[in-house]
């Protein structure tokens, strides 16, 4: 039998699996196989033309077919495309020793190791007789201005407004299983502003403001603020801790201003700032003033007194919103306290239909997991599936061959895995009831089933 079998009975099973088509078209690469490669390459860009390791794998093969100058034209292209793409430049690096072209090999070649410096080819460094030029990488991400690159910089660890990243997410809602509720509050507040500006502006609603996302850990809400800014094709800023709180006095203050500023510059824009209590906490829990100011600039910032708010959704999230100052609860403000609770089982069924996507799987039955998953958060499903995939990677390297994802393992899989929402909801049950005097922890008591 051919070492090849087993991935094409995987293929089979799945053939829309892109991340096994890729394996399946490398193997074929290395046993030679041209022909098959090829068709498996052009099968992944007709589910993912965007995909550059489909693309990068047909220049290999035209090059290996004798093809070269159609070889060169098509990953010059690519790596127009995708500059950040490290195959790409070291496949150039290739093409042009062959043609005797050693100084643009050269280039290409350090530009591949400054990308991935775990790419380095031996055989090709030998032909470029050793020599090859330093050159620092170029970053993946768009980084606000800040130091020159320096090598010794990508030893330390950045700290402050200079290391924010300003991405352009492209998950959408799609990509999230469940959470309709909350998915349509966003909606309400940012999407369909921007898709009708003159209508949500004939009623005197501005694009933007502040929306806070509470409930248990792992149960998507970092995510979801991700995907909101897929799904609008807005920038994303996530904001650590570290970025903002500073040593010296008044700095705090000035990073989380020039945070804000970052984010206005490149409107539409989701501010995201996760574990939102550690910089909004209860000022009455805060002897030290300088916590106290960091809190009324936050505050001041997004009531817009220091600059327009306007096409700007800032999204905070916590896992404990007893914690939070109550300020940050007005109108205006984080206007939007949405609870995001671990999913029903609907929910469920479509999160593990989303994660059995790039798997191989085998007559998949969601919802026969669904209903033996009770009260599991998102990540506790991942838990799952992980612990699953675990154990038929040991079945696959015994048998020497792909094992397909059935819902037996992942029901097995299910045992092994206890509820993490659970201890969450012993803490907010004790709130929800003797401190819920502005019925801010209704929600949950809905979800627990609890009347007063």
């Amino acid at each position: 039998m051919s070492k090849l079998d087993p991935l094409r009975q995987a293929v089979a099973v799945s053939p829309d699996n892109v991340p096994l088509l890729l394996l399946l078209a490398h193997a074929c690469l290395d046993e030679w196989s041209l022909d098959e490669a090829r068709s498996v390459f052009e099968r992944v860009l007709t589910l993912d033309p965007t995909r550059p390791e489909a693309r990068v794998g047909i220049a290999r093969i035209l090059h290996l077919s004798g093809k070269t100058s159609e070889a060169v034209v098509r990953t010059e292209a690519l790596i127009v495309q995708n500059p950040q793409f490290a195959p790409a430049h070291l496949l150039l690096a290739r093409l042009h020793a062959g043609e005797g072209n050693l100084e643009a090999a050269r280039t290409s070649y350090a530009r591949a190791l400054a990308l991935d410096p775990t790419g380095k080819d031996p055989s090709l460094e030998k032909e470029l007789n050793g020599h090859v030029p330093k050159q620092p990488p170029a970053p993946e991400k768009v980084t606000v201005s800040g130091p020159a690159w320096t090598p010794e910089a990508d030893e330390e660890e950045k700290s402050g407004p200079d290391s924010a990243d300003v991405e352009r997410p492209t998950l959408t809602f799609a990509d999230i299983g469940g959470m309709e509720t909350v998915k349509e509050e966003i909606r309400m507040k940012i999407i369909h502003p921007l898709k009708n500006p003159q209508l949500f502006k004939a009623y005197g609603k501005k694009i933007g403001g502040g929306v806070l996302l509470y409930g248990p850990p792992g149960c998507g809400k970092t995510l979801l603020s991700r995907a909101t800014a897929g799904e609008i094709k807005a920038n994303f800023l996530s904001i650590g801790i570290h970025q903002i709180l500073d040593l010296y006095l008044g700095n705090s203050e000035k990073n989380l201003h020039q945070l804000f500023e970052l984010a206005r510059t490149h409107a539409p824009a989701v501010l995201f700032f996760d574990e939102v209590d550690a910089l909004a906490a209860d000022r009455n829990d805060l002897k030290r003033s300088a916590g106290r100011t960091l809190i009324n600039q936050f505050l001041a910032e997004m009531d817009g007194n220091v600059g327009s708010n306007d096409g700007l959704l800032i999204l905070g999230a916590t896992n404990a919103p007893w914690h939070l100052d109550p300020a940050f609860r007005r109108p205006g403000r984080f206007d939007r306290i949405l609870f995001v609770p671990p999913p029903d089982e609907p929910a469920r069924a479509s999160i593990i239909e989303v994660m059995a996507r790039d798997k191989p799987m085998h007559k998949l039955d969601s919802a026969a997991v669904a209903k033996k998953t009770k009260d599991f958060s998102g990540a506790d499903l991942k838990a799952v599936f992980d612990i699953a995939i675990e154990r038929s990677l040991a079945r696959a390297m015994q048998e020497n061959r792909v094992i397909p994802l059935g819902t037996d393992d992942l029901l097995k899989s299910a045992k092994d895995v206890k509820p993490s929402t659970k201890a969450w909801f012993e803490s907010a049950k004790n709130y929800a009831i003797y401190s819920n005097q502005s019925g801010f922890y209704d929600d949950v008591l809905t979800f627990l089933g609890i009347k007063k």
